[in-house]
């Protein structure tokens, strides 16, 4: 199988593999919810238009991009920390972990995983960390978005549960308006109590 073409900048492939899996997480800064990653094994005989870094895209593009990525790759995966595995390992060691989960949830195993960013998780599979390769590699580009719209959806849920927050405006991100939400409504489940913002909060309740 030949790799997916794509007009990114040139990035080489490993030479020797076929199936190449991109991963992508979503969801280290926000004071709320867990951090999200996404696996995908792209097919080249079924391209997607427009597949780039899903913090360049508008929400309507990544809405539409997310079901066409889901059709038509080979495999695509969804793995997850929560909040309070999150505080218990902190998020870096969440976010390999998360990372991992979604490349073992993969209904087809990847010869190789490219992993966005300068740090790879502990993998079974060769693997690679590609700096800025949610614009390089359409597999992390398409990760990227399947991993932005499962958490902005969560986000969405949560602001429904929740109204007084703001969680879909923010996303949990610690805006001002956030951090002025903790302060006048208190701190909710899916807070990170590890987090300095959060966790301040909590000190002057004690």
């Amino acid at each position: 199988m030949a790799t997916y073409k794509t007009d990114f900048p040139p990035f080489e492939y490993p030479s020797g593999y076929q199936l190449f899996a991109g991963v992508d997480e979503v969801g280290r800064g926000p004071l709320v919810g867990d951090v999200v990653t996404a696996a995908v094994i792209l097919d080249p005989t079924r391209p997607i238009s427009g597949l780039t870094d899903s913090k360049k895209l508008s929400e309507k593009k990544r809405l539409a991009l997310f079901p066409e990525i889901q059709e038509k790759a080979i495999a695509w995966s969804i793995g997850r920390c929560s909040p309070e595995e999150i505080d218990q390992m902190n998020i870096l060691q969440a976010t390999m972990v998360a990372m991992q989960r979604a490349v073992d949830g993969l209904s087809v195993a990847a010869e190789f995983v490219l992993v966005d960013g300068n740090r790879l998780p502990p993998l079974a599979v060769p693997a690679a960390a590609v700096v800025k390769g949610d614009l390089r590699v359409a597999e992390i580009s398409a990760a990227s978005i399947l991993a932005k719209v499962t958490r902005d959806q969560e986000m969405e849920l949560l602001d429904q549960q929740y109204p007084d927050y703001g969680f879909a405006q923010h996303k949990g991100y610690p805006t001002k308006a956030h951090l002025e939400a903790i302060v006048n409504y208190g701190v909710i489940d899916a807070h990170r109590r590890s987090f300095k913002p959060v966790r301040r909060v909590l000190d002057l309740d004690i």
